[in-house]
């Protein structure tokens, strides 16, 4: 299996996916954050319909434009207090629109399903050194700010009287957001990357131990999430997106197991 150079390169570009996923995914999930990832997932479709229009590298144009609608999403937090919710509605309504556009009006000729399911086949020497990039700078932007964003996690407004600059951090952070979902589209696919963001994590809080601990497990499920995912798919010949997807549910299911046993013996 490993003969191969694109499954070389598949297993190369996961070592760091299944690491800055359920890194970015801690902070998302943590603020209740998580439907974000999932709507910035769909709005990448956008930024791949607009990169296959300008004949562009589809991870790079999708960064483009989901960081910029990451912008917008946290620009309008700041008028939709109440019903936050709308503003993912609003996001998902412009990004799906102008991707069916573009993709539906003949404008783009390309056939773009690799991109929706994931598939191991399609991951070049290009992605992994794209993929490279992004995640240093993504995790190394992390460890910078971490007590800031931990901070701004548990008390938005303390930390923003403590001195922290609570804006720049949340725009910094939309758009590790953006790298995040975009890395990931090669693997894991536009249609199921919110759950390799949110599923380890949920799996990881419910072990309930402190906050690096729980951002350890979330990184060690991600592992076995995405890595099994790759191995299943080659073998039985499906998409990665979909057992990765299903191996995230099914080891929620077995914490949860497991979580109940230790309670009924305690």
């Amino acid at each position: 299996m490993l003969t191969y150079n694109f499954m070389q390169n598949a297993f190369l570009v996961s070592i760091f996916i299944a690491v800055l996923c359920p890194v970015i995914g801690m902070f998302l999930v943590l603020r209740r954050y998580s439907m974000m990832g999932d709507t910035l997932s769909h709005a990448s479709l956008a930024g791949i319909s607009v990169g296959m229009l300008f004949q562009q590298n589809p991870v790079l144009s999708a960064f483009v434009v989901v960081s910029i609608f990451s912008v917008i999403i946290e620009w309008l937090r700041k008028h939709f207090r109440t019903y936050a919710e709308l503003i993912l509605v609003v996001i998902l309504s412009l990004s799906i629109g102008i991707a069916i556009t573009l993709l539906s009006s003949g404008m783009v000729h390309a056939n773009i399903d690799s991109l929706m399911f994931g598939s191991v086949l399609t991951v070049t020497k290009s992605d992994f050194y794209w993929v490279l990039f992004f995640s240093i700078i993504s995790l190394f932007l992390v460890y910078r700010y971490y007590y800031e964003l931990m901070f701004i996690v548990f008390d938005e407004e303390g930390a923003t009287v403590a001195g922290v600059d609570v804006k720049v951090i949340n725009y910094l952070f939309a758009i590790l957001v953006a790298a995040t979902i975009s890395i990931s589209i090669r693997i894991v696919g536009i249609l199921v990357i919110s759950s390799l963001i949110a599923l380890p994590i949920a799996s990881a809080l419910q072990l309930e131990v402190s906050f690096k601990k729980t951002l350890l497990y979330g990184i060690l499920f991600s592992y076995i999430d995405i890595f099994a995912g790759i191995i299943i798919s080659y073998w039985i010949n499906a998409a990665p997106g979909g057992i990765i997807a299903l191996n995230s549910v099914l080891l929620l299911l077995i914490v949860l197991f497991y979580k109940h046993k230790i309670k009924k013996r305690s």
